[in-house]
């Protein structure tokens, strides 16, 4: 292993995690911006929709204080404020990706279980999306003997989801039928279910929407973006420290 010095953006628990992490593993983390920075570590995902550091801060500003040799390590990283220098982006990674998707719905069930008075056992669930997070959240929710329901645009996954003992059902047929659920997930980043299929819901549904853009459009929505790095920081943090690790080592070996 070469020397490999990070600096974390910021100071969020998960970061901190991932800088823990790497440092068990060998590897140097400083406090501040110095000329041996060799890696920044961003949030994942990285920016704000204003272009701003998730947890605070100026991407260009904390570039002008690092070398201009160093790997910007982050998640959907900005190509246009990133020309010239080399970058590791987590969420270009399936290894990755799968992983924070199982956290994401060990989460998931966390929140529901901290907000329904009763357990989830039986419970009738709908999940929205067979993705990757919709899969894994439908395997959690099974084991601890929901009643799962997957909703799919495309037959193959209804196919796949039913193989598995789910019931299933196609977006488009969402309507009367959530009077049946206590409990809706939905993990499509787009617009799923509206008011005129909305009030159809029992009064103590609880909505949960896991996608980065909203689809489910009510006041009473739990809209729980970015859950891993929120609560789970520890595990978020170091599934960051271990995807790094090892795609450092693979563009090593490239290289």
């Amino acid at each position: 292993m070469g020397q490999h010095i990070f600096y974390l953006a910021t100071n969020s628990a998960a970061l901190r995690a991932a800088g823990e992490a790497l440092k068990s593993r060998g590897y140097g983390v400083v406090a501040r911006p110095c000329d041996s920075v060799t890696h920044l570590l961003l949030p994942v995902p990285s920016l704000d929709a204003d272009g701003s550091i998730k947890g605070g801060g100026s991407l260009p500003e904390l570039l002008a204080h690092l070398p201009k040799n160093i790997t910007v390590v982050g998640g959907n990283l900005p190509t246009a404020l990133l020309q010239g220098y080399k970058t590791l982006d987590l969420l270009q990674d399936p290894t990755y990706l799968a992983s924070n998707a199982s956290i994401t719905a060990y989460c998931a069930v966390r929140l529901a279980l901290i907000k329904l008075p009763v357990t989830l056992r039986k419970c009738p669930v709908l999940v929205i999306g067979w993705g990757r997070i919709g899969k894994c959240l439908a395997a959690l929710l099974w084991a601890l003997e929901a009643d799962v329901t997957v909703a799919a645009r495309k037959e193959a996954d209804r196919a796949m989801a039913r193989a598995l003992g789910y019931k299933a059902v196609t977006t488009a047929e969402l309507g009367e039928d959530l009077n049946g659920f206590r409990l809706i997930y939905n993990t499509v980043p787009a617009p799923v279910l509206g008011q005129e299929q909305l009030v159809h819901c029992r009064e103590n549904c609880l909505l949960i929407d896991l996608a980065s853009t909203l689809g489910i459009d009510s006041p009473d929505v739990i809209w729980a973006r970015g859950l891993p790095g929120k609560d789970a920081p520890e595990s978020s943090g170091k599934l960051i420290a271990k995807t790094t690790i090892r795609l450092i080592g693979r563009k090593e070996q490239r290289e």
